[in-house]
């Protein structure tokens, strides 16, 4: 992997959970801390746990899966028989889950990351969780007898 991250797997998690921590100038269990008593006060914050506790989550699946491969691969004749071949499918998807939430947790920690200055980071701020509704959740109130508007009925025609 590029931004000095070794292919080593115990060094990925270990590299950016000391980015996090120079980045927010503490360790990752005060940062989680102070996330988990304020969530929405730092959105950037709470996004990096988040990301970081996913990332902390699949390499431990990432070396379960590491384990038995290599249980399996020392009872193996000369041959890998099927179920020996899908554990290895397994570590290769392990693998990829854990450089995935790795790239996703490099890119929140970079603030001049693409898509983070632009319409596209507009919109990635506006689908941040909301307090409330973001439209009305009831039907507005008519009195009993009234009749609806006609714009109602186009209204509730499917779209085009």
């Amino acid at each position: 992997m590029p931004d000095g991250i070794s292919d080593d797997a115990e060094d990925v998690v270990g590299v950016l959970t000391e980015r996090i921590e120079a980045r927010f100038a503490m360790d990752m269990d005060q940062l989680k801390a102070a996330v988990a008593a304020a969530p929405t006060a730092n959105p950037d914050a709470t996004d990096v746990v988040k990301w970081h506790g996913l990332l902390v989550e699949a390499q431990s699946v990432l070396n379960s899966a590491e384990d038995d491969l290599l249980a399996a691969l020392e009872t193996q004749p000369s041959e890998v028989d099927d179920p020996t071949m899908g554990l290895a499918h397994r570590v290769n998807a392990a693998v990829t889950a854990r450089d995935g939430r790795a790239m996703v947790v490099r890119w929140l920690l970079d603030p001049d990351a693409p898509g983070k200055k632009d319409l596209a980071a507009e919109r990635l701020a506006r689908l941040r969780p909301r307090t409330g509704p973001a439209v009305q959740t009831s039907a507005p109130h008519r009195p009993v007898g009234t009749p609806a508007p006609a714009s109602a009925w186009r209204a509730g025609r499917p779209a085009r």
